[in-house]
């Protein structure tokens, strides 16, 4: 057996209201789901959760319990010649770059915090010797 792909993945935030308004107006990204503990965005085919870490650690939720304080890391795929767009989009919404890193390999990628400090990067898709389509 072999895993397909990621169906989801999960970051946290403990204040969700400002999670949602820059995964909506800084990525883009559709809000398909808001419940109590957490946000469900749509990413192509892809969903990104963001958890209220309090919230989703508590047991007897219905699903297993689960959480994470401190900043986590998540990449989203970006192509080279949408860089310098990606560059200004964050500048006009106050989104510092903290930290930019061309890689032997090939291409560069963009590094900035999400509200809830987690480390958010835009990545070349031939990172990891992918070459996904866009």
């Amino acid at each position: 057996m072999k895993a397909h792909r990621i169906f989801e993945t999960v970051i946290y935030a403990a204040d969700l209201g400002a999670a949602e308004r820059f995964y909506r107006e800084v990525l883009g990204l559709e809000l398909v789901s808001r419940f109590d503990v957490a946000l469900a965005f749509r990413c192509r085919d892809g969903v990104l959760l963001v958890f209220d870490p309090d919230k989703a650690s508590l047991p007897n939720r219905g699903v297993p319990s689960h959480g994470a304080h401190g900043p986590g890391h998540l990449a989203f795929a970006a192509a080279a010649e949408e860089l310098d767009a990606w560059r200004a989009h964050l500048r006009e919404r106050g989104v510092p770059i903290e930290m930019e890193v061309n890689w032997e390999a090939g291409g560069t990628s963009i590094y900035f915090r999400d509200p809830a400090g987690n480390s958010i990067e835009l990545a070349p898709p031939t990172l990891w010797g992918g070459g996904w389509d866009f």
